[in-house]
């Protein structure tokens, strides 16, 4: 293909040399104003509750009449939203659907719904297109706007100057505190957990007469659409409204079908989804984990939410109950940062300081709302002030406009006749002349004692904090009473809760524990195993330990780096002789490189585990050193890596062992002359002394060692450095380990 000709722009333009610039300057140029948009414009919500793109997204509803009127498509409420919002209508109609009722996100939505939002609970629901769905302000709504016409809050211009919009809108409850809001910016995040309407409006009114008041017995606890309980401990609960900052613990809610023998869960939650639920159910079913289940099913429907599990014959619900707990999101944590923006500034905030700057900023709002109407009422009376004059000679005034030639003159006439201002003297001239009579002209001066005396009651309470207050307070309760409601979220006390152990809950049940060469583990039931064939194992592969044990058993499996893994025999799940089993590096998520070279099964943590190093040192340390208090999966330094292991072998008691290098010596030994050693990674004691360049490369018990003359090989001290093994005991045919 010939070469395209460049043209002579083309062959003109020389790039410009790249221009070098310090990290720090990229930073402060190019980064800082990014992330402060996102903080302070986008991801943050402020003091009355809400984001931008909320506040613009309502704001736009409002102004379209939306409050008191019919429902409208969401479309257009869309659409109307980009003179506010320069966003594309995906991102402002996602806004919209978590603030309807019909997503149910919201303690008390904002928009009333008709169709399809989908819910907060489930992650696969989707919501309907804008152009089927139908939107209009809730009633609670009135409240977010009450007095936004009477220059409560500042207004600002649009992103195109063509409009303007409110900085902050005058929420007349703790909004930022009544439902609940997260957000991610850059470099901080804010998470709020929602609080019942009720409990906030007291919580304020209590803050507002004691900014320290305690408030554990007012504020009980977070409450959520989506219900649950949240399990209360009053402490923790105390540090995140003093911080601002901590976690607590949701569980969902279920009851008991006994016809059905199944489980209903009705309430998961606000944190996670039912699918999330399932799925962690299915992965624990499949892992052998969760064997009391037979199946599992979501008949979420109109009605609400519904998870079926379905139980096995002999299973105890309450027990399955307080595994799920444990195991999936059925319970979860909230996490809460309490970071909001306050005059532009993110700050991490508890409970008492959020009401303290909600009270000054709707405080705020209502001294501006006084002013206003103070204004208005005083330019009323001083244009009711200029009628009374009026009054005095209608006929003058009618012989004044009548007499004036020019139509500009008719204003500065009537100044000058009744020595009133221009703007009283414009109102008069601009009276109808079927107005121009007695009797209207004194009902309109009538009004002038009344607003005297209303202005002088606004002017008292605009100058008392004590008055504002008890507006708020009145206000306060007027909305708990009408828009109250009781609590979707229980309460349940930590104390109350029985915390049922794993074990419990896990059947027991004799298994053998296969370990391969290769790392395989397989863990099967002797009932299986009476019925299995022959064992698969990767090609050259083979069994080297296997112990028999119960499946509530701890395992401790000692790796070639020196450290133990330690696990509960149900942690590996149930397998069959004709399946290769679990690979260890994958169940005890070891380190890259190692390997397991021995294991022992325990109940009680009785008996010791023998350690054969190479250089003929022994060390027998006993298996209560590997007990831990707290359930610990990785235990360092487990035993002694001077020198390379030959054998670890788990020992119930003491008895006769045999231990032969790899040129043929052998020794035979009682493990009871062998000191027991509480130091885990203690080198042990001198055993065997091998011949130079040889090693201890086995030990095994004396009765699977096929040796006829023991004596010949027996010591009566330690150490020693043994026999060659005769040909008579060479040649035995030993055991095999599947026997």
């Amino acid at each position: 293909m010939a070469r395209k000709k460049k043209t002579e722009e083309e062959r003109a333009f020389v790039p410009a040399p790249a221009r070098e610039q310090k990290i720090v300057d990229t930073l402060e140029i190019n980064y800082m104003p990014y992330a402060m948009s996102v903080i302070v414009s986008r991801a943050i919500p402020e003091i009355d509750g809400f984001k931008p793109s909320h506040r613009k997204l309502l704001y736009t509803m409002y102004k379209m009449g939306l409050i008191n009127g019919r429902l409208t498509k969401s479309a257009n409420v869309v659409g109307s939203t980009m003179k506010l919002n320069p966003h594309g209508d995906a991102a402002i109609y996602e806004t919209m659907v978590r603030l309807t009722e019909g997503h149910q996100a919201l303690l008390h939505p904002f928009v009333e719904s008709k169709g399809n939002f989908g819910r907060q609970y489930s992650r696969d629901m989707a919501y309907a297109a804008a152009r089927y769905t139908e939107v209009k302000l809730a009633p609670v709504c009135t409240e977010i706007f009450r007095d936004i016409d009477k220059d409560t809050v500042d207004m600002a211009d649009n992103y195109d100057g063509s409009m303007k919009e409110p900085t902050l809108l005058p929420v007349s409850f703790p909004n930022i505190l009544v439902n609940p809001n997260q957000g991610i910016a850059v470099g901080m995040a804010s998470n709020i957990c929602s609080f019942n309407l009720r409990e906030i409006c007291d919580a304020a009114i209590a803050v507002m007469k004691d900014p320290d008041a305690e408030l554990t017995d007012i504020l009980k606890a977070p409450d959520f659409s989506t219900g649950g309980d949240v399990v209360y401990n009053r402490e923790q609960m105390s540090e995140i409204y003093r911080t601002g900052r901590g976690s607590f613990k949701i569980r969902g809610r279920y009851s008991y079908d006994k016809s059905g023998n199944c489980i209903d869960i009705t309430e998961i939650p606000y944190t996670t989804t039912v699918e999330a639920i399932i799925e962690k159910i299915v992965e624990l079913i499949k892992g052998g984990k969760l064997k009391e289940i037979s199946d599992i099913r979501d008949e979420t429907d109109k009605t609400g939410l519904k998870i079926t599990i379905d139980l096995k014959k002999g299973t105890d619900p309450d027990k399955l109950m307080a595994k799920l707990y444990r195991m999936t999101p059925l319970q979860d944590s909230f996490g809460c940062n309490f970071n909001i923006l306050v005059e532009g500034s993110p700050m991490v905030l508890g409970v008492n300081d959020i009401l303290c700057e909600w009270l000054r900023f709707r405080k705020n709002c209502i001294k501006r709302s006084l002013a206003f109407d103070i204004e208005k009422k005083s330019d009323k009376l001083h244009l009711l002030k200029g009628l009374e004059k009026i009054l005095l000679d209608i006929d003058k005034a009618v012989r004044i406009v009548r007499e004036t030639e020019d139509d500009e003159m008719v204003v500065p006439n009537l100044m000058k006749g009744f020595k009133i201002d221009e703007i009283q003297a414009e109102y008069v001239a601009e009276i109808k002349l079927r107005n121009l009579n007695k009797d209207y002209i004194i009902k309109r001066t009538q009004e002038t004692e009344n607003l005297e005396k209303e202005i002088e009651e606004l002017k008292s309470t605009l100058g008392s904090n004590a008055n504002i207050e008890k507006i708020i307070e009145k206000q306060l309760k007027e909305i708990a009473k009408k828009f109250g409601k009781d609590r979707n979220t229980g309460i349940v006390c930590e104390d109350e809760i029985d915390d049922v152990p794993t074990e419990s809950t896990v059947p027991d049940y004799p298994v053998k524990l296969f370990r391969t060469r290769g790392n395989y583990l397989k863990k099967i039931s002797l009932v299986s195993l009476r019925t299995s064939g022959e064992h698969k194992l990767k090609e050259d592969d083979e069994i080297v330990q296997i112990i028999e044990c119960n499946n509530k058993s701890e395992i401790v499996l000692f790796a070639s780096s020196g450290d133990a893994y330690k696990i509960k025999a149900y942690d590996v799940p149930d397998c069959k002789a004709s399946q290769m089993g679990e690979y260890m590096p994958n169940l005890l998520k070891m380190e890259s490189g190692e390997k397991v070279l021995g294991m022992a099964a325990t109940d009680d943590f009785k008996g010791w585990v023998l350690f054969a190093f190479e250089n003929g040192k022994m060390a027998k340390i006993p298996l209560s050193a590997y007990e831990t208090k707290q359930n610990r999966r990785k235990l360092s330094k487990a035993y002694s890596v001077k020198s390379p292991v030959a054998e670890i072998i788990p020992i119930s008691e003491d008895c006769d062992m045999v231990a032969i290098s790899n040129i043929g010596k052998a020794l035979v030994f009682n493990t009871a002359a062998i000191a027991e050693k509480t130091t885990k990674n203690s080198q042990g004691v001198a055993v065997m002394i091998p011949k130079k360049d040889s090693v201890v490369s086995e030990v095994k018990p004396l009765s699977d060692a096929g040796i006829k003359n023991v004596s010949y090989y027996r010591t009566k001290n330690i150490p020693a450095k043994g026999a060659f093994l005769k040909e008579e005991d060479t040649g035995f045919e030993q055991m095999s380990l599947l026997d």
